[in-house]
């Protein structure tokens, strides 16, 4: 494994401040302070190559935790390492391995040219000409930096200063990359072009990279195991297709008639007629309880078919319902149903 926490914990303490006229003087003199858990008891394990997930809700502790592994903040209790080292017992040798993207925040030099952001970070990181060199011809390749290498960064579009950020991030090759949320604000062709450049690295050169994210398409796309947290507490370690199978049990099948048949009626259990819309039929059905071919069959046996189609549920509900309701009392909404 290359990332390993164990039980990390990070507490806040906030002054608890008194209301009224004379709250302004009590709360020069007050010590009365507020402890809260911004993370607690998390633990996981990322293997070399993987390509993780981890998500949650705005405060669920994704931010924290990042910045525990990155080594900007000291856990309160429990530990971490990054490839090995504790990184806030060794920042210089942690910052060497790693990359990290925010998309709310750039690492490149405001008023100078996107290229000379890369010739600075290549002295910083001690970058071998060479290899910066290679790198920076492939990036310039992946991610279309041609165009726009030469314009300041402040006259960037995002989608180009995001683009510039991945290529910053790999210059100096780092095992490791932080992704929190990379490509908040792209457009479509923007957030395309970062995916498969993510894609790309991993495959080819083995990164392993932690992505927080918002954009579940984002988790859809790169990523096979998801890490959820919500209130500062791990909730689900595991598979996308393993969180679809425990709760994304119900399925959506649109039925296309050759004509309206509009007596036909489906007796088989866990089957819910959602709408009808002329010759249109749309059935809810779980996949625990009866068969696609079974709900087929049946009304097959009753009208003619002209076309049918089965969706999956999106990743999304589900994940909002988890937000909502928690693992335990989660009971998977109908597909299709707003």
């Amino acid at each position: 494994m290359i990332i390993r926490a164990d039980r990390l914990t990070k507490q806040f303490k906030t002054l608890k401040r008194k209301d009224g006229a004379w709250s302004a003087l009590a709360n020069l003199f007050s010590r009365d302070y507020e402890t809260k858990d911004a993370v607690r008891d998390v633990s996981f394990e990322v293997d070399t190559g993987e390509i993780v997930g981890y998500i949650g809700p705005n405060g669920a502790g994704k931010s924290t935790t990042i910045k525990m592994l990155t080594g900007i903040l000291v856990p309160t209790s429990g530990t971490c390492t990054v490839d090995g080292i504790v990184p806030w017992k060794d920042r210089q040798s942690n910052g060497k391995q790693i990359g990290v993207v925010f998309g709310q925040r750039t690492q490149l030099y405001w008023d100078l040219p996107l290229v000379e952001s890369f010739r600075l970070l290549r002295a910083i990181y001690n970058v071998p000409e060479k290899t910066y060199a290679r790198n920076l011809a492939e990036f310039t390749e992946i991610l279309g930096l041609d165009e726009f290498i030469r314009t300041p960064v402040r006259q960037l579009s995002l989608g180009q200063r995001m683009r510039g950020d991945f290529a910053a991030a790999m210059l100096h090759e780092p095992k490791v990359v932080f992704l929190d949320e990379p490509t908040i604000g792209l457009d479509v062709v923007a957030k395309e072009a970062i995916r498969k450049f993510i894609q790309r690295v991993n495959i080819q050169r083995g990164t392993t990279f932690l992505l927080t994210t918002h954009d579940l398409n984002d988790i859809e796309k790169l990523c096979e195991r998801i890490v959820l947290i919500d209130h500062g507490q791990k909730i689900y370690d595991g598979s996308i297709d393993g969180i679809r199978d425990r709760f994304g049990r119900k399925r959506l099948l649109t039925v296309e008639l050759v004509e309206d048949c509009s007596g036909v009626s489906i007796n088989l259990p866990g089957v819910v007629v959602v709408s009808r819309d002329g010759p249109t039929m749309k059935f809810e059905f779980d996949r625990d309880v009866v068969r696609a071919d079974q709900l087929i069959t049946a009304l097959a046996a009753q009208c003619e078919l002209r076309d049918i189609t089965i969706a999956e549920p999106e990743l999304e509900t589900i994940i909002r319902q988890v937000y909502q309701r928690g693992m335990g009392a989660l009971a998977p909404e109908p597909v299709g149903r707003s």
